[in-house]
């Protein structure tokens, strides 16, 4: 691959949000295609050759089909085994304008979804929303390209576990690559949480990520939490010396901008060493066995 491209969020934010929706649509209907999993890994999307998928799901009389995001193109594709439906993304694509094509696409495959957006500052429903209707096919190519890179660096990453983890994928609430190993103890019960977060985190995990940053978060990041969080986390060190611990809600989530990684002299053992000391960091603040979840067949080098 080339070099990484630049990604500067206030450039392109308005895509981003428009895109975040679009995303969001598609994957409310891939999760009530899909039976439920634990930790709501029945709902992401996944990086594929040429942007996004939701995999393969199954309209109500079983037929099997799949929603793409293909990025390359600049096309939202329809496909079963027969036939395949797409329209172009453009610049000036509506949220209201996206959701009636891709239902219309669709067609004896749709699904009925909650039609509003969830877990972001845009309220609108998506049929009514007008607003957001920006496409910069340059800045989701270089977003693509970053995926796809940050994609196989944490499938790296997760060779050299040998506990329960997730799949690296795509969460649509927050528009974030991620990928969580667990420690194999149930976490602490959270009485006051809602549905999702409940089911999110019925288990002790060490959780990495991209994001391409937000109305908070000005800048892509890559990041790591723990959860719970245990006493002294932001105690420990992380590596390179461009990461940090910052607050994120009641917790602490070590960051590493996207920008560091990108003009490192090695991007990929830049980004794998912050993963390693995020992990080493949560890990030994909670008492996990690394030693027994480190990998034989992939172990972590020196």
């Amino acid at each position: 691959m080339s070099a990484l491209p630049p990604l500067p969020y206030p450039e392109w934010e308005p895509t981003k949000e428009t895109l975040h929706l679009w995303v969001q649509i598609v994957g409310k209907v891939k999760m009530a295609s899909l039976p439920p999993k634990n930790h709501w890994w029945h709902v992401p999307l996944y990086v594929d050759v040429r942007g996004l998928t939701t995999r393969l799901l199954h309209a109500q009389d079983g037929t099997g089909f799949e929603i793409r995001f293909d990025f390359a193109d600049h096309r939202l594709v329809v496909e079963t085994a027969t036939s395949e439906r797409s329209f172009e993304l453009i610049d000036g694509l509506s949220v209201a304008d996206f959701d009636t094509q891709l239902h219309g696409a669709l067609g004896e495959l749709d699904v009925t979804i909650l039609e509003k957006p969830f877990g972001v500052p845009m309220t609108t429903p998506f049929p009514d929303d007008r607003e957001h209707a920006s496409y910069d096919a340059d800045a989701v190519e270089r977003f693509w390209r970053v995926l796809d890179w940050s994609a196989g660096v944490l499938e790296e990453f997760s060779g050299w576990y040998c506990g329960k983890q997730s799949p690296v994928h795509l969460f649509w609430h927050s528009f974030d690559l991620a990928l969580t190993r667990f420690s194999g103890r149930p976490a602490p019960e959270l009485p006051d949480a809602d549905p999702v977060t409940h089911e999110a985190y019925t288990h002790e995990a060490v959780s990495f990520g991209f994001w391409a940053g937000d109305r908070d978060v000005r800048e892509p990041t890559y990041y790591s939490y723990t959860f719970p969080e245990p006493p002294g986390l932001r105690d420990r060190a992380l590596a390179p010396a461009q990461a940090f611990w910052a607050d994120q809600g009641a917790g602490s989530l070590a960051r590493l901008p996207y920008e560091v990684v990108r003009t490192a002299a090695d991007p990929r053992q830049t980004l794998l060493e912050f993963l390693e000391s995020a992990y080493e960091a949560g890990a030994d603040a909670a008492g996990w066995d690394r030693a027994a979840l480190t990998s034989s067949w992939c172990p972590i080098p020196a």
